[in-house]
């Protein structure tokens, strides 16, 4: 009895050592979904949005070094990651797998910053839109030659507006990037945003919980 209480009690030590060493906690998913001032949103692990103050560690060992314009940087796994909105470091694209998670507005809407041919773009889900929609005046500023592309016409709440289809060459929102996707200009610049359609989407796994939406890239 004696010596099993001993072996015990060595185990019992040996658990305190090991939790005095500071053991790296497990790797963690990281997904910056949004910034309001210095602070940066971001989901963990899937797990519901939550805000982070500069130098704030969470339990998974995520700390928020700093913020920028449109980016965060984060200490994650014990290394220094910068993250743009809208863009993961995650288990998954560790493994190969590209993906992101966008964060949900006030009114519901899907939202992300990524990029068109290495120009930024301020993106907004739209499962009803056949293709990527980019207005005119947004299609100029990234140097798209839009007026070469195949001319149609498109019913609007304003009318009859000319559209032209386009292919862009890249198409990268958080880890996930594909080339050469369809895509369509419209001459009415009212719409003010950019539409993530299907020509995107019907290549991703689309997951959502709550107010965050992940893409994975299927191909």
């Amino acid at each position: 009895m004696k010596s099993w209480m001993v072996r015990c009690r060595d185990f019992s030590l040996t658990l305190v050592a090991l939790a005095g060493l500071g053991l790296p906690a497990l790797a963690a998913d990281v997904t910056l979904v949004g910034l309001i001032g210095a602070k940066a949103i971001v989901v963990i692990d899937g797990g519901a949005p939550r805000t982070l103050a500069p130098g704030q560690k969470t339990a998974e060992g995520v700390v928020l070094l700093g913020t920028e314009k449109d980016a965060a940087s984060f200490e994650i796994d014990g290394k220094k990651k910068t993250l743009r909105m809208g863009q993961a470091y995650s288990a998954a694209s560790r493994g190969g797998r590209q993906n992101a998670t966008l964060g949900a507005d006030a009114r519901g809407h899907f939202l992300t910053t990524g990029s068109i041919n290495g120009g930024s773009v301020r993106f907004m889900v739209d499962t009803g839109a056949t293709l990527i929609t980019l207005p005119a005046a947004e299609a100029k500023r990234l140097g798209i030659n839009y007026l070469q592309g195949q001319r149609g016409q498109m019913h609007t709440a304003n009318g009859v507006t000319p559209t032209y289809a386009v292919k862009l060459d890249t198409v990268k929102i958080g880890d996930i990037e594909l080339n050469n996707v369809d895509a369509v200009v419209i001459q009415n610049d009212a719409m003010g945003i950019t539409l993530l359609g299907m020509s995107f989407l019907n290549r991703m796994e689309m997951q959502r919980d709550g107010q965050s939406m992940t893409l994975t890239k299927r191909y």
